[in-house]
Formats: C-alpha cells, sequence, structure tokens
C-alpha cells in the first residue's frame, strides 16, 4: 500500500464490457442519480478496529476475499499490463501532484497477486438450483491511506449489466469498516421469472460481501 493518494483505472472504450458508465460507482451520488434504467445498492459493515485490522482486511480484499469467504469460485484471473492508467498522484490535502508511477505490484504473503486495474476474471455464482458464470474486468482501483479497495464492472457473457465497488476504510475513530456500492441491471434481452431471479441472487450475494470481511467468518459461510 502506499502513503500517497491513487487512482488506478482501466482505460475507456473498453469494448469488452456490456455497459456505458464505467466508473459510476466511484462517485456517492450515483445512489441517488443512478444511470437510466440501473438500480443502486449502497451499504456498510464494521469488521473491525486499528491498524492491523485494516491491513489484514485490504489484504484479504485485494486479493478477491470478499468473493471466496462469500462462497463465489473466482478463476480465470489475468492481469492486462497495457490497459492502465495510472492515475494521477495527491498529496495529503487533495492537490494533484501530477501523472502517478505504476504501482509496484503486490502480493498477499501466499504469493497472490493483488487485483490491478485491467485485472479480469471469471466468476461462478450459485443460487439455490442455479450456477452462473459472470465474467468481470476491474475498471479502477483505490489506493488511500485509509481506503483500499477496487471496482469491477460486467464483461459480455455476465447474467447483468454491473458495476460493484468495494472498499474497506478506516475511520478516524479508528474503526474499520467494508462498504460495497453497485449498479446493475438486467442484459437487455433478460424477461419475467430471469429478472426475478437476478434480483433475488443479488441480494443474497450482498448481505454475504458485506460480511465477508469479519474475523467470525471462514470462507463460503
Amino acid at each position: 500500500m502506499t502513503d500517497s493518494r491513487r487512482r488506478s483505472t482501466s482505460t475507456g472504450g473498453d469494448s469488452s464490457l456490456n455497459y456505458a458508465a464505467v466508473g459510476a460507482t466511484e462517485s456517492p451520488d450515483v445512489v441517488m442519480y443512478p444511470p437510466p434504467g440501473f438500480r443502486t445498492f449502497q451499504a456498510s459493515h464494521r469488521i473491525g478496529s486499528g491498524d492491523d485490522r485494516f491491513e489484514s482486511a485490504s489484504r484479504a480484499l485485494m486479493t478477491w476475499g470478499v468473493q471466496r469467504n462469500s462462497g463465489v469460485q473466482v478463476s480465470e484471473i489475468a492481469r492486462d499490463q497495457n490497459a492502465t492508467y495510472h492515475g494521477i498522484e495527491f498529496d495529503e490535502t487533495g492537490r494533484p501532484l501530477g501523472p502517478a508511477e505504476p504501482a509496484e505490484e503486490l502480493f498477499s504473503p501466499d504469493g497472490t497477486p493483488f487485483v490491478s486495474a485491467g485485472t479480469t476474471a471469471t466468476m461462478r455464482f450459485s443460487f439455490g438450483p442455479f450456477s452462473v458464470k459472470a465474467p468481470v474486468k476491474v475498471v479502477y482501483v483505490l489506493d488511500e491511506p485509509s481506503r483500499i479497495g477496487f471496482a469491477y464492472g460486467s464483461r459480455h457473457g455476465h447474467p447483468a449489466r454491473t458495476e460493484q465497488l468495494q472498499y474497506v476504510e478506516k475511520q478516524e475513530d479508528g474503526t474499520v469498516w467494508l462498504t460495497v456500492r453497485s449498479i446493475s441491471a438486467p442484459v437487455r434481452f433478460s424477461r419475467g421469472p430471469a429478472v426475478s431471479v437476478l434480483r433475488a441472487a443479488e441480494r443474497h450475494y450482498a448481505k454475504r460481501f458485506l460480511t465477508a470481511l469479519h474475523p467470525t467468518r471462514t470462507p463460503g459461510s
């Protein structure tokens, strides 16, 4: 993790994504003013307190821990070195310092690479008798002294048009929170029961994601 504030963003105009509002979840205003046809979700859950908790939760988040601890299979992970804009670096007051240097690739203690902008992956969600494959791409990464996270967007073949931001934040009182913010709409050809199942699955996993990094959770529980 860096001491400066930075944003890393996947380059725009990506034809692999199945929605147009790329990066919309970066603004909290999207909850009140979503793109036309999209539903929004935002919630936060306290997952502990202190620097050690913030660091361990950040490491878990950035190695797909929210998904894996929620029973979601994550596979076909690929880092795209050529599809990343490294963003602007800011000082502690928020004043832009200029283009950020490419971030050093980071790994968890077990060697799992941290998520980076442009990373692609395939998630598999199970909901009742249904199992759905959902290809995604990381569209931006947050790396700040007290906030770490990333957002991924849906690629063609995903059952929804969606973008979800997940970040861990240490607040001024030392408490550590996980926040999930998303926009979602059915793919254009979805109708009737398929949309109902999609909405139910989204609600189910939203609840699991929020508690996925709590110290008492075990993978898939």
